[in-house]
């Protein structure tokens, strides 16, 4: 058998695949927040806490796709109300809500195959919005694309002040 890193490499190497690609987003934003340290936590009801305890869920999409395509896709993003499970207690929450108090919806934006690098940051945009703001917005709906987002109120934000922005938005809430 092989050790761990051999395993990553065969099994984690396409970034460009949407569930990799997924995960190379909240690793950018975990990156950003200082929290890159700990161990991702798959399905829990957010994805990330940030050291001042703001729970944030992040969302990616991308034009290019890790197959052939005849032409770009379109950005879209889940955004649907879930019973959040805690992966603590190993249960679900019984109410129908969305579980974070900010989403960042990161946008890999580079659309040439010959050139993608989703490790390169800036190939990457990111926008931010409270959880409050969308759900007075969209309510239930469960996916929207980036103009509805920005349309809501998301903000772009620089990769470098995506943790000062997160903690700016939340107090501005409270």
């Amino acid at each position: 058998m092989s050790d761990l890193n051999s395993f990553w490499s065969w099994a984690y190497s396409n970034i460009m695949d949407n569930a990799e690609r997924g995960a190379l987003a909240e690793y950018l934003v975990a990156y950003a927040l200082g929290v890159a340290d700990n161990i991702r936590v798959n399905w829990d009801k957010y994805d990330l806490l940030s050291p001042e305890g703001i729970a944030v869920e992040v969302k990616s999409s991308g034009y290019l796709q890790s197959w052939d395509q005849e032409k770009l896709s379109a950005l879209s993003f889940g955004i649907q109300p879930t019973f959040g499970w805690d992966s603590t207690t190993n249960t679900y929450s019984q109410e129908l809500t969305r579980q974070s108090d900010i989403y960042v919806f990161c946008v890999h934006k580079h659309t040439d195959q010959d050139t993608v690098n989703p490790l390169d940051i800036a190939q990457w945009d990111f926008y931010l919005l409270p959880t409050k703001v969308l759900n007075a917005k969209a309510c239930a709906q469960k996916r929207a694309n980036l103009p509805s987002l920005i349309k809501m109120g998301a903000e772009k934000c620089d990769f470098e002040h995506i943790h000062a922005r997160i903690v700016e938005l939340i107090q501005k809430e409270k």
